[in-house]
């Protein structure tokens, strides 16, 4: 990639879309940085882009070589929108695509697995992130970190399962690969941390960290699906209350060396994440 090509960043106020934006901006690349309210980035040219709104689609796409896939949040069939995008994105000029899934949803499985799918008939030049959960869940403004704040507690149904955190931060370093290297991956990536991690560890080592008791209560399939029902579809709390049934069953129990084969350092540990998060 030369600094004169250019990048869309789909979500690029969001936790790895910022990071990826970030990193791409400092290293002289130009990039469109693209959301819902066209909200100004530093280094990066605003852009309004909404998947449910096609009229925003063609003004984010010009000029555009290469897209960061930020699949739309919550939305259980994703595919509907984006192919038509993708489609698009190719007939203007777009040679390579980026596209964050998840370690849980293999290549034609729900959701976003079925845009994984799509993705290699697209483009020549390609790549589908699958991080494992998200570090910054427990310290942003997700729901687990809320509950940290207000009550100490984390509330799952992974049980005992075990779980390779990874930081948004070296998934937005290996996006930053994916999308500039001279050769595209061509394949799909497990991006780890380098341990796997219970609940209860988790909910140890921020104890130990912050010096405020935190518990992890175990709840039931059904408990932590009406649980999220009450903020989200229930079809895709549904589908997050199976993620965590797959974790007590040992789904997402390994670690992957993609995140330093690709960016030449190891992935941050939990610990370590949570002490930059917090200062301590």
């Amino acid at each position: 990639m030369t600094t004169t090509d250019t990048t869309l960043v789909i979500g690029a106020t969001g936790t790895t879309g910022s990071h990826t934006t970030a990193r791409l901006t400092a290293a002289g690349h130009h990039v469109k940085a693209a959301g819902r309210q066209g909200r100004p980035v530093p280094g990066a040219q605003a852009v309004r882009f909404d998947w449910y709104d096609p009229t925003t689609h063609t003004a984010a796409l010009d000029g555009v070589d290469r897209v960061y896939l930020i699949p739309p949040l919550g939305d259980p069939d994703p595919a509907a929108v984006m192919l038509p995008f993708l489609r698009q994105a190719r007939t203007t000029g777009v040679r390579r695509a980026v596209l964050l899934s998840s370690s849980a949803i293999p290549e034609g499985g729900p959701a976003v697995g079925m845009v994984h799918r799509a993705l290699p008939d697209l483009f020549e030049q390609w790549a589908v992130l699958r991080p494992s959960w998200f570090m910054q869940n427990f310290t942003g403004a997700h729901a687990h970190a809320l509950d940290i704040r207000d009550h100490g507690i984390i509330r799952t149904a992974t049980e005992g399962g075990r779980v390779g955190f990874v930081d948004a931060e070296d998934i937005a370093a290996v996006a930053v690969h994916a999308l500039t290297d001279e050769q595209a991956p061509n394949t799909d990536l497990v991006l780890t941390g380098p341990e796997a991690l219970s609940h209860d560890d988790i909910a140890a080592i921020i104890t130990d960290v912050t010096g405020r008791r935190v518990t992890h209560r175990r709840l039931s399939h059904e408990q932590m699906r009406d649980r999220l029902a009450a903020q989200i579809p229930v079809e895709f709390a549904s589908m997050l209350a199976d993620m965590d049934r797959a974790i007590a069953a040992g789904a997402e129990d390994r670690v992957t060396d993609d995140v330093r084969r690709l960016t030449g350092r190891p992935p941050r540990t939990f610990r370590t994440h949570l002490e930059r998060a917090t200062g301590v």
